[in-house]
């Protein structure tokens, strides 16, 4: 067996972290209120449009704490109170995922609001967490702080949507607004949703039928439901999600359904400045097996706040760690002022798969990544033995000898997923490398980076990279990927911090087509990656021009498919940088 790391021995670093097996986190505090009295309001905003808020407060029997106390609030589009089909009402705030029925019983209002267009609040969304979304979260946090129950103080706190109503509610600067805890979104929606110039699995699926809202329950005050089909009525004008994405290619695209550049006003980063001198507090979190890690971790470097992340899919709670504690020890600090010590805790705290075994986690005061190396590993034409693919490469320590591999691109793919939230190994549709069996591990923590030179017969095609783990007998895992239209591959300056990871603007000014036939240099960066790759294991390089996960494939699709050539070797060989941890 070889090993890939030029004779470095794979040891943990104690002066950088402290590894925990089991779990860990404070306690909460005292859990002292068992019940909880809920009412129901519409708020008119700035507009006049009528907004549904729900309103929890923590009780004991029937009679509320008079009390004024802090509110942590959430903005949701996806029903803050409904009927199911069976008669269940469910509720948001009475749920544990975000720590809101904990931080019920530790003493804190909580607020629940349906953005404008959805559940039972009126209006329509003019498009995706646009400035009006925005603003209307500005006026619900100033309204629940004017309160009787409210002392004054408001956090908020999300994931996925919610993290995203968050971040742009944040970027307002309500006054009242002291912290947020944000989950699963991103700090620049272009590089998210376009990534490479393609859109993907996210924001593209299917809309709502607005019909689905009149499981919504009524506000109080509406007995008989009636403004509840008033409200859903509005809902009717509501702009498609996947229309708007799909009609603005471009970072500075007009959109035909909004009328403006509308990815630059949905662009978080360019709010930075205003998050920062109102002085809120900001924690993010994500999993690793979830493709907006990489943006929360950008969102944290770019605000200076914590980060939080476990081993799973979306918005999933952190295995193993006091995740609802560290939320109402992080409001505590934040909205109660409790001495917990939270502040002196390490910046980072993130799960290391394969740590000690089945995994663990790291706390560190530097995000992860920002300590890791380049290790470059290039690619061979040497046969592995071990893919589906028709060339059946190597990865190798050294650029070797010259030579190229072509593969047509294969768009016969199964349908997407409605949420596909990962990638699956595409060996069998593309070109791969794969290193040797590693005689020691390695551990990677931070963002592979692929630099390729590829030529193509048709200037439109785009690439997909991947990269897998393959152990023994097991099916081969996909541990990152990447994407990028060869027309976007123009690197430019980041307007804020990347850490290090290479940024194509999207700007119609810098999307140029290849010459067909004639070499270009690509660079992407890939999704973030916590782990260490155990001895015996085999790291592959998958290179594939299509994914499943383009809903709208069949419309996009080339004809012909385009042939798609990569070279090996030579100067600036072609290959693909891990982010070793030492």
């Amino acid at each position: 067996m070889v090993s890939m790391t030029k004779g470095k021995r794979f040891m943990a670093r104690p002066v950088l972290a402290l590894i925990l097996l089991i779990g860990f986190g404070f306690a909460a505090q005292a859990q002292d209120y068992a019940d909880v009295v809920r009412n129901s309001v519409y708020v008119p905003v700035r507009d006049g449009t009528r907004l549904a808020v729900n309103i929890y407060r923590p009780a004991r029997g029937d009679r509320a704490e008079t009390r004024k106390l802090p509110v942590v609030f959430v903005f949701t589009p996806y029903r803050a109170r409904f009927r199911r089909d069976d008669g269940r009402i469910i509720e948001t705030a009475l749920s544990d995922g975000l720590g809101l029925r904990s931080l019920l019983r530790a003493g804190y209002v909580v607020a629940v609001a349906d953005i404008r267009g959805k559940g039972a609040s009126f209006g329509h969304r003019r498009g995706f967490q646009d400035r009006t979304e925005a603003l209307d979260g500005h006026d619900l946090v100033e309204w629940l702080a004017r309160q009787a129950f409210s002392d004054g103080k408001v956090g908020m706190i999300g994931c996925s949507y919610l993290g995203g109503t968050t971040f742009h509610t944040a970027s307002t600067a309500p006054p009242s607004l002291k912290a947020v805890f944000i989950g699963a979104t991103d700090l620049d929606k272009y590089s998210f949703v376009r990534n490479g110039g393609l859109t993907a699995q996210f924001n593209t699926r299917p809309d709502e039928d607005p019909s689905v809202d009149l499981a919504s329950v009524p506000v109080d005050a509406d007995a008989d439901g009636s403004l509840l089909k008033q409200a859903v009525d509005e809902h009717f004008k509501n702009t498609s999600m996947s229309g708007l994405w799909y009609s603005m290619p471009y970072r500075d695209s007009i959109s035909p359904l909004t009328g403006n550049a509308f990815w630059e006003e949905v662009a978080v980063w360019k709010y930075l400045d205003a998050i920062k001198e109102a002085g809120i507090a900001t924690y993010f979190w994500g999993n690793w097996h979830d493709e907006p890690t990489g943006q929360v971790i950008l969102g944290a470097a770019n605000t200076g706040g914590k980060f939080l992340a476990g081993p799973g899919s979306h918005c999933e709670t952190p295995k193993d760690f006091d995740f609802t504690g560290e939320i109402v020890r992080y409001f505590d600090f934040h909205l109660k002022g409790v001495d917990n010590g939270i502040e002196n805790d390490p910046r980072a705290t993130y799960w290391v798969e394969g740590l000690g075994g089945e995994g663990g986690y790291v706390r560190s005061n530097d995000l992860p990544g920002v300590q890791s190396r380049p290790l470059p590993w290039f690619l061979g034409g040497e046969k592995s033995g071990g893919s589906r693919s028709k060339n059946d490469g190597t990865l190798r320590p050294g650029p070797g000898v010259s030579g190229s591999d072509s593969f047509t691109v294969d768009y016969d793919l199964p349908p997407p997923e409605y949420f596909a939230f990962w990638a699956r190994p595409m060996d069998d549709k593309g070109l791969s490398y794969t290193s040797p069996p590693l005689s020691e591990p390695i551990r990677l923590i931070g963002y592979p980076h692929v630099r390729l030179n590829v030529s193509t017969d048709n200037p439109k095609a785009a690439l997909w990279v991947y990269l897998d783990l393959v152990e023994g007998d097991r099916e081969a895992e996909v541990i990152s990927f990447g994407r990028l239209k060869l027309s976007h591959r123009k690197l430019s300056q980041p307007p804020f911090e990347t850490l290090g990871q290479p940024w194509h603007s999207g700007l119609t000014a810098d999307v140029e087509l290849p010459v067909r036939g004639e070499s270009v240099p690509v660079s992407l960066a890939m999704t973030p990656i916590s782990r260490v790759v155990p001895v015996g294991a085999r790291l592959r390089l998958t290179i594939a021009g299509a994914d499943p996960r383009q809903r709208n494939l069949k419309d996009i699709q080339l004809d012909p498919a385009p042939k798609i050539t990569v070279l090996r070797g030579g100067l600036d060989a072609s290959r693909i940088e891990l982010p070793l941890a030492e």
